[in-house]
């Protein structure tokens, strides 16, 4: 990458960090902070969702599928329409029906509604846990994109400068700064890949006659994946949508119910078809430049040996001439910053809300809670960089992050919003189960039945316990949904 592209990637970056500084301003309190003082639109929030559930993990791993399995691999980001718009039908209502959610924050305060303090303490810490993993998942992939992009750029100075970045625009601005700089990153991002990777990859590779020529012909095509993988996403990605803090933040932040159901949409249709094929078709794209032998020069005659996330960022730097290379990885930058940004707002949200306010309350003086939060969000920011360096599959460890969280609170919230028996008891068992079940399973490494992954023991589990428990435990009458708690 030469100095033309260096400008434009750190022009870029000034920009975004100039929001931050902006939005410092603006925000008079947590509720500002936090949910945009709930007056968002629905193309501003539905982009931001998107931009933070595919962002830069996704799309370095879509690039990752696309060169280890071809367009099949566009199938795990149906996932994410099928759970954004099931969202939209059987959850979106019920949070806005409910009146006493409308002064929430956090996805945690909402299972304290229907539970005890107790669950929603446990919540928070689940929930925190899963999103400095997702964070950390997110410094990762810019780190790779970086270190490929700029010779000379190892992966450990990759990682500060990324981190740093994110965890300094994230702080200082809030969730306005990341829902604003969401629209802009995804703007830049599809019109980076629509005119410029896109186009230009096909070209450099030699069009439809090299990829027939170069790959099986399962690459090309949607069935070239085994059921259980279809299973795994399906398990690990369509519950989040019911579960994850960061949406639920923008649930909040909504005008109304209505802006938030549209919201959705757009950003289900956003996910698949399109952003999903583009990011395999780029993937698949590099493979042929692989087995081409595009990148001889730096020791890959073929496909064999590459990690197959750095196949896309090594691509584009061996395809773009200067300025475009440079607009090109803005574009990839933008992508992952949108998704750290927002994971990394959910962790000091669950920390400064579910954590340290019940247990020494000072939400009520606006200006210290505030700080409270700014200061959490570089602590917490800085352990995800350190996380991050000691991690090296940016998907791998997106998904672990996902299913920790998944498996420990999906059966409760949902408990919560469609069965009347549950109870706290229950709740706490579940959580217990779900959480450490998977987590258990992921650590120990060992293959399970089918190539399985843990998170659907972890859920399993979760649901034989909640109901159990429930049953055998059932709430008392101060327990009774509805009770005066503080979230």
């Amino acid at each position: 990458m030469n100095f033309i592209d260096l400008i434009i990637v750190f022009v870029y970056l000034s920009i975004l960090l100039g929001v931050g500084v902006y939005f410092l301003r603006k925000n008079q309190n947590a509720e500002d902070y936090f949910v945009g003082g709930r007056r968002m639109g629905a193309l501003h929030v539905g982009l931001s969702v998107v931009a933070t559930d595919v962002g830069g993990g996704f799309s370095i791993g879509l690039g990752g599928l696309g060169f280890m399995m071809g367009l099949s691999g566009a199938w795990m980001l149906f996932t994410g329409l099928v759970g954004a718009w099931l969202s939209a039908v059987l959850l979106i209502p019920r949070v806005f029906a409910n009146p006493r959610f409308r002064g929430f924050t956090t996805f945690p305060q909402i299972l304290g509604h229907f539970f005890d303090a107790r669950v929603a303490v446990l919540a928070g810490v689940i929930s925190a846990i899963g999103y400095i993993g997702f964070t950390s998942s997110q410094i990762l992939a810019g780190a790779k994109l970086a270190s490929a992009s700029f010779p000379g750029l190892d992966m450990r100075t990759a990682l500060l400068i990324m981190g740093l970045i994110v965890v300094f625009y994230t702080a200082l601005g809030g969730i306005k700064a990341v829902i604003y700089t969401d629209t802009i990153q995804w703007i830049v991002l599809m019109l980076g890949l629509i005119f410029i990777g896109l186009p230009m990859g096909w070209i450099a590779i030699g069009g439809w006659d090299a990829i027939a020529t170069t790959l099986e012909p399962e690459m090309v095509s949607l069935t070239n994946i085994g059921w259980a993988t279809l299973v795994n996403w399906a398990f690990t990605i369509i519950p989040i949508w019911f579960v994850g803090m960061t949406l639920y933040q923008r649930i909040y932040a909504c005008r109304d119910e209505r802006t938030a159901r549209r919201a959705w949409f757009i950003a289900g249709l956003f996910e698949w078809p399109v952003m999903a094929f583009m990011g395999v078709t780029l993937g698949l794209f590099a493979r042929v430049a692989a087995e081409q032998g595009a990148f001889a020069s730096i020791g890959y005659a073929t496909s064999a040996g590459l990690d197959p996330e750095m196949g896309l960022p090594l691509f584009l730097r061996t395809i773009l001439p200067a300025g475009l290379l440079g607009l090109m990885m803005s574009a990839y930058f933008s992508a992952i910053m949108s998704t750290a940004d927002s994971c990394l707002m959910a962790a000091s949200g669950n920390v400064a809300t579910d954590l340290i306010d019940r247990i020494i309350p000072i939400s009520g003086d606006e200006k210290r809670f505030l700080r409270l939060c700014v200061i959490l969000t570089f602590v917490l920011g800085a352990f995800a960089l350190l996380l991050a360096s000691f991690m090296e599959n940016v998907l791998a460890l997106m998904l672990y992050s996902y299913a920790f969280m998944v498996s420990g609170l999906l059966v409760p919230v949902l408990g919560g919003f469609f069965w009347r028996p549950s109870s706290p008891a229950g709740a706490l068992g579940a959580m217990l189960a779900g959480g450490g079940t998977t987590l258990t399973l992921i650590l120990l490494g060992t293959g399970l039945p089918y190539g399985l992954d843990p998170n659907l023991f972890g859920i399993t589990a979760s649901l034989i316990v909640f109901v159990s428990f429930s049953l055998l435990l059932p709430r008392r009458n101060s327990d009774v949904v509805g009770a005066p708690s503080k979230g």
